[in-house]
């Protein structure tokens, strides 16, 4: 491999991971189509390169966003348990569903979470939310404001639901081969009514466990290769950061319309590739 072609998967790696930062998810649903399309990897080695990358990402994300206080620590914990065994099983389940069938079931997730994340424009700042009932877990905290840096209490709602919501994302994650901070962010943004900078960061701090329990499936069937993972480990690296920083400044309201269009456009980018002769193949 040429240093030409490590310093433009360095690159591609970077750009597909401050994007991901930037929005709190994995930079996987990026990096994948860019190693498949513009280098024309095999789908399976460009997956298992992007699960190191979400590790690794992951891992050198989480010590500036524990700093900043958005990480809701109980409430990754006990979410990240039901993500890891969602993905476990949606390793079991792999060649059960049809792809053109699994495409269709995400750009539908897809187009319904940025419809509901769109409807709650503005909430971030109407004060924490009712709780339904008693916060007998200790899932409430709270996370400082942008402008005066004052904490804005948040409560968490229908944990049941999110349970439920993070297995299928750690499922649907492993069956696609792709991050599912794509589906955490708005389960936990409109299920469980956290701020949005709350979901991005938490769901970023949480990505690390559902990568890592695709990547050990990859890595047994033998789809790791790691003169390929490498530069795009390290670009993914450098660009987690740049994106993290980013997702710290940006506002709540610029931060849920940016997810929203790029969930908008996978939505489309998905559709296509289930609809499509030999898309999904």
């Amino acid at each position: 491999m040429d240093s030409l072609l490590l310093f433009l998967l360095f690159a591609a790696a970077w750009l597909a991971s401050a994007l991901g930062g930037v929005l709190g998810m994995a930079s996987g649903i990026f990096i994948v189509p860019m190693l498949t399309l513009l280098f024309g990897i095999d789908i399976r080695v460009a997956v298992g390169a992007s699960l190191i990358s979400v590790i690794a990402c992951s891992c050198a994300s989480a010590g500036p966003l524990l700093r900043t206080g958005l990480v809701n620590l109980r409430l990754a914990a006990l979410l990240g348990v039901a993500t890891a065994l969602g993905a476990l099983s949606g390793v079991f389940l792999i060649g059960v569903a049809t792809e053109s069938f699994l495409y269709g079931l995400f750009a539908l997730i897809l187009a319904i979470s940025a419809w509901q994340m769109l409807s709650r424009r503005g909430s971030d700042r109407t004060g924490p939310p009712p709780a339904a009932q008693p916060d007998r877990l200790g899932l409430a905290s709270s996370w400082p404001d942008e402008v005066t840096g004052a904490p804005v209490p948040y409560a968490v709602q229908r944990v049941p639901l999110g349970l439920g919501l993070m297995y299928g994302a750690g499922a649907i994650s492993a069956l696609l081969g792709i991050g599912s901070g794509v589906l955490k962010i708005p389960a936990l943004d409109t299920a469980m009514r956290l701020p949005i900078k709350v979901s991005g960061a938490t769901s970023n701090f949480m990505i690390a466990v559902t990568g890592a329990a695709g990547a050990a499936a990859y890595l047994v069937r033998g789809d790791i290769d790691l003169l390929l993972a490498a530069p795009v480990a390290i670009g993914s690296v450098l660009g987690a950061r740049a994106g993290t920083r980013a997702l710290i400044r940006l506002s709540p309201e610029r931060l849920r319309l940016f997810f929203v269009i790029v969930l908008a456009l996978l939505a489309v980018q998905m559709l296509w590739t289930a609809v499509s002769p030999g898309g999904a193949a």
